[in-house]
C-alpha cells in the first residue's frame, strides 16, 4: 500500500497565499509592490540599488555636466501610457535619460534661483516617507508624523520670537503658506469663514510693496478678492517697502472704497533679496488693525545666523509668517511652513472637521485647519536634516553665503561697466552690464555656453537684470573668478 505524503497546515497556507497573490496580480509585474510578506525582498534591493546608482552616477558627477541640459527633446512616446508592462530594464534606462535632461542643481555654476542641493538626509527622508505613506490628513493615519510636525514647528515659532502660543504647519511651497496665511487674516480680521465676503460691500485689500511675491496676487484669487486685491505700495532703492508709502497706501484705499485687512512685508525678495523694513511696519499694523503677516519664504533662514538675524528684526511681531525651508536650509521639496502667532485661533478661522476622522484630546488632526488635506510627511526630511546638521552646521552654511556674497559683490565693485540694482542683504545679488537689454541677454546665454555658469534674467525697474544666489555649498571663490573672467572677456568682445 503506498504512502500519501500530506503537506503541513503550514505548507498549505503557504501554498494557497502564493496561488492567491499569483491569481490577484497574474497581470502585473512582480516587483509592482514590495511583497510585506517579503517574498520578493531580494528583487526590490537590486532594483532599489540600481536607482541609487542612477541617482548617484548623477549627483556625484553634477560638477562636469552642464547646468542646464544642452538639449530637450521630449517625444510623445515618453508620456505615452503603456498598453502592457514595461520592464524595470528599461525603465532605468528611461531614467537615465531623464536624469540628465533635467536642470542640474547641484553644479557650482548653477547660481540662478533660489535652487540649491539637497541634505543627503533630505534624500533618505524622502525615501522613507513614501514608503511608509503616512497621510498628514489625520493622527490616526500618520501617528508619529502628525505629533512631530507641531512640536518641531512650534520651535520654528518660538525662534522668530512668535510666543508660547505660536505653532505651525508644513505645506507643499510658499504659495500655499501664503496663502494660508492671509485666507486666515481675512477670516479672522473680516469674520468672513461663514457667509464669504460679498456681503461685505467693500473690497477687502491686501498692502504689499510693489517688488513681494506674485503669490500674494494668486492667493488674492483664490480668496475672492481678485487680483486688485494687492495693493502694491512703493519701494526706496533698495527695494525695500516704504513707511511713508505704505501710510498712504492705506488711507488711499479706505477713501476708494476699499477694506484693508492685512499688510504683507517681505523678509527676501525674489528679485533683489532685500528686506522689508518690519520694525517700522509692525506699528502700522497695531495702529490700523490690519494683520500683519511676513513672507519670509527665504530670508527667514536668517533665525540661524546669529550674526545676521538682526535683519529679521520686527518678525517677532507678525501674525503669521511663511518660511521655506527648502530654500537656504538646503531641504528637498517641497518644504514649506507657515506659523502663526495664535496657532489655537485657527480653530475658529479655518477648521474644518472631518466627520470620518477620529479626534485627539491633545492633537490636532493637521488636515482640518489647512489648505491641503492629504499631504505628504515632510516634516520627516526636515527633521532628519536639522538633527544632521544642527543649528551649528546651518549657521556656518548661512555665514559662508555671506562671505561669498561679499566676495562677489567686491568684484562688481571694481567693474566700472556693472551695475547693482540694490545693495544685497542676503546672497541674492541683482546686476547688470551698463549697457542695453539686449546686451544682458546675449551675456546670460555667453556664460552658460562658454563657462557653464547660469544666471537668471528677470525685469526689475523696466529692464533687464542678471540674478545671482549663492547658495550652492561647493560654489567657491574660483567659481565667482570664472564667472568674471566670463564678463570681462563679453564685455572687452562687445567694445
Amino acid at each position: 500500500m503506498e504512502t500519501l505524503l500530506v503537506p503541513s497546515t503550514a505548507s498549505c497556507q503557504r501554498i494557497s497565499q502564493l496561488l492567491a497573490n499569483f491569481m490577484v496580480h497574474r497581470d502585473l509585474p512582480q516587483l509592482s509592490f514590495i511583497d510585506p510578506q517579503g517574498n520578493n525582498r531580494h528583487q526590490i534591493e537590486q532594483l532599489i540599488a540600481e536607482a541609487v546608482e542612477v541617482v548617484l552616477s548623477h549627483t556625484t558627477q553634477a560638477a562636469s555636466r552642464h547646468p542646464l541640459p544642452d538639449n530637450l527633446n521630449i517625444g510623445e512616446d515618453l508620456a505615452e501610457i503603456p498598453e502592457y508592462a514595461t520592464a524595470e530594464s528599461t525603465l532605468l534606462a528611461k531614467l537615465q535619460q531623464i536624469v540628465e535632461t533635467s536642470m542640474n542643481a547641484a553644479h557650482p555654476g548653477y547660481i540662478g534661483h533660489m535652487d540649491s542641493i539637497p541634505t543627503t538626509m533630505s534624500l533618505v527622508g524622502d525615501l522613507v516617507a513614501a514608503a511608509l505613506n503616512n497621510n498628514m490628513l489625520s493622527v490616526e493615519m500618520s501617528p508619529l508624523f502628525s505629533r512631530l510636525e507641531p512640536l518641531l514647528l512650534r520651535q520654528f515659532a518660538q525662534m522668530f520670537g512668535l510666543g508660547d502660543r505660536a505653532g505651525g504647519i508644513l505645506l507643499s511651497g510658499g504659495s500655499l503658506s501664503n496663502l494660508q496665511a492671509l485666507a486666515v487674516a481675512r477670516n479672522a480680521i473680516l469674520s468672513v469663514q461663514e457667509k464669504g465676503i460679498a456681503g461685505l460691500g467693500k473690497q477687502p485689500v491686501i498692502l504689499a510693496s510693489e517688488a513681494a511675491h506674485t503669490s500674494l496676487e494668486k492667493a488674492a484669487m483664490v480668496l475672492g478678492l481678485g487680483t486688485s486685491g494687492v495693493v502694491r505700495v512703493a519701494t526706496n532703492e533698495n527695494a525695500q517697502m516704504r513707511v511713508d508709502a505704505l501710510e498712504a497706501a492705506i488711507q488711499q484705499a479706505w477713501d476708494a472704497g476699499k477694506m484693508p485687512f492685512a499688510i504683507a512685508a517681505t523678509a527676501g525678495t525674489t528679485a533683489t533679496g532685500n528686506i522689508d523694513p518690519l520694525p517700522e511696519i509692525s506699528p502700522i499694523a497695531r495702529q490700523y488693525q490690519l494683520w500683519f503677516h511676513v513672507d519670509a519664504v527665504y530670508g527667514g533662514a536668517l533665525v540661524f545666523s546669529p550674526q545676521y538675524q538682526h535683519y529679521l528684526n520686527g518678525i517677532e511681531n507678525a501674525d503669521s509668517v511663511s518660511f521655506n525651508p527648502q530654500k537656504w536650509l538646503y531641504v528637498a521639496k517641497t518644504c514649506s511652513m507657515v506659523l502663526f502667532r495664535d496657532f489655537a485661533g485657527l480653530a475658529d478661522t479655518f477648521q474644518i472637521e472631518a466627520p470620518y476622522m477620529q479626534r485627539s484630546p491633545q492633537w490636532w488632526n493637521l488636515g482640518e485647519v489647512s489648505v491641503q488635506g492629504t499631504r505628504h510627511a515632510d516634516i520627516l526630511k526636515l527633521w532628519l536634516s536639522l538633527q544632521h546638521l544642527g543649528k551649528q552646521g546651518y549657521t556656518c552654511l548661512i555665514e559662508q553665503s555671506y562671505e561669498l556674497t561679499a566676495y562677489f559683490v567686491a568684484a562688481i565693485r571694481e567693474r566700472s561697466y556693472l551695475q547693482l540694482a540694490t545693495e544685497p542683504q542676503i546672497n541674492v545679488i541683482c546686476f547688470r552690464l551698463a549697457a542695453s537689454d539686449r546686451d544682458n541677454e546675449q551675456l546670460q546665454k555667453f556664460l552658460l555656453q562658454e563657462y557653464n555658469t547660469f544666471l537668471s534674467l528677470h525685469r526689475y525697474q523696466q529692464k533687464q537684470w542678471l540674478k545671482a544666489v549663492l547658495l550652492n555649498p561647493y560654489t567657491s571663490q574660483t567659481e565667482i573668478d570664472k564667472l568674471f573672467a566670463g564678463i570681462d572677456a563679453f564685455w572687452h568682445n562687445h567694445q
